[in-house]
């Protein structure tokens, strides 16, 4: 990752112009983690820097909006539809619902969309499963291991060494982050065909296969009253349509403001800890091994899900 061309300024108001378009930035100097004193516009500077790794990751998918207007620790909201008035050049992708309402979705696909999201308030980044043109097929299937009450990180890493393994065996490369928040996540890229309720029946039949089989760790019940305590929680729910995950090299509104970074297996296996990747580190780390989930991204490689619904 080369280092970032673009300054962003430390405090008040600013017109950035970035790939032939001004974008303008407000209240940068506005504190979005007080105890480490991290302000809007070095988030904005962060996003700026990580960029080129990023967006081949989101672009053609549909973007949650998270927003977070008064920082890490203040409320937030979900906006789904592209605000007006928006610049012309953002891109949106028209999605109808069940409800028979169509929402206009933005779209991250450069730098410029990016820094316009991200001055929203939008900490981290949650984009849609599935690419614009056609978001009933998404191409990849994932799992969040989630520590539940009386469950720690080691049994978190364990978890993944499960799912790891079992994903081998059935021949499904997987790649891992930490989720920046409590847990890992999951991925393992396919060739788009099935559709998303396909793609999540499959992954449920797993989580629930290996809960079965390793039940003083693992649980796949969804149901928080049902849940027993000191499991992780394989949850496979967030493969549901219109369901987002924080996306890869996202920060997250958390102290130390931890970033949800790629990591190797080899990695787990040593015991990395969330609290490894933050804002304040993860650039250089990015520049030393460059992007982890560039597999995520290839077409050779993908995982055909059709021989499991045969």
């Amino acid at each position: 990752m080369s280092p970032s061309k673009l300054e962003i300024p430390s405090a008040g108001t600013a017109w950035v112009r970035v790939g032939g378009r001004e974008v303008r930035i407000t209240n940068l100097g506005k504190v979005f983690w007080a105890e480490e004193r991290i302000t809007k516009g070095q988030l904005i500077q962060y996003y700026a820097d990580v960029a080129p790794l990023l967006l081949p990751h989101i672009r053609d998918r549909a973007m949650v909006m998270k927003r977070y207007p008064h920082g890490a620790s203040g409320e937030f909201f979900f906006m789904k539809r592209a605000p007006v008035p928006r610049p012309d050049w953002i891109r949106t992708c028209s999605i109808e619902h069940d409800s028979g309402n169509t929402i206009d979705f933005p779209v991250i696909d450069d730098l410029p969309s990016l820094l316009w999201v991200i001055n929203l308030g939008c900490i981290d980044l949650n984009q849609w499963y599935a690419k614009c043109d056609d978001v009933d097929r998404p191409d990849y299937v994932h799992f969040d291991l989630d520590p539940g009450v009386g469950a720690g990180w080691d049994a978190v890493l364990e978890c993944g060494r499960i799912v790891h393994e079992a994903l081998d065996a059935l021949d499904m490369p997987s790649l891992v982050k930490t989720t920046g928040s409590r847990g890992l996540h999951v991925y393992v890229p396919i060739v788009r065909g099935p559709d998303q309720k396909a793609v999540w029946t499959l992954a449920k039949a797993l989580a629930i296969e290996l809960a079965a089989r390793n039940p003083s760790l693992m649980t796949a019940e969804y149901r928080v009253a049902k849940r027993p305590k000191g499991r992780v929680l394989v949850d496979y729910n967030q493969n549901a349509w219109g369901r987002t995950l924080a996306s890869i090299y996202s920060v997250r509104p958390r102290p130390r403001a931890p970033v949800s970074t790629p990591v190797t297996w080899k990695e787990i296996e040593k015991r990395i800890q969330i609290e490894d990747f933050r804002l304040d580190n993860a650039r250089q780390r990015f520049a030393k091994v460059g992007d982890l989930w560039k597999p995520l991204l290839h077409a050779r490689g993908r995982v055909n899900l059709s021989r499991f619904f045969k």
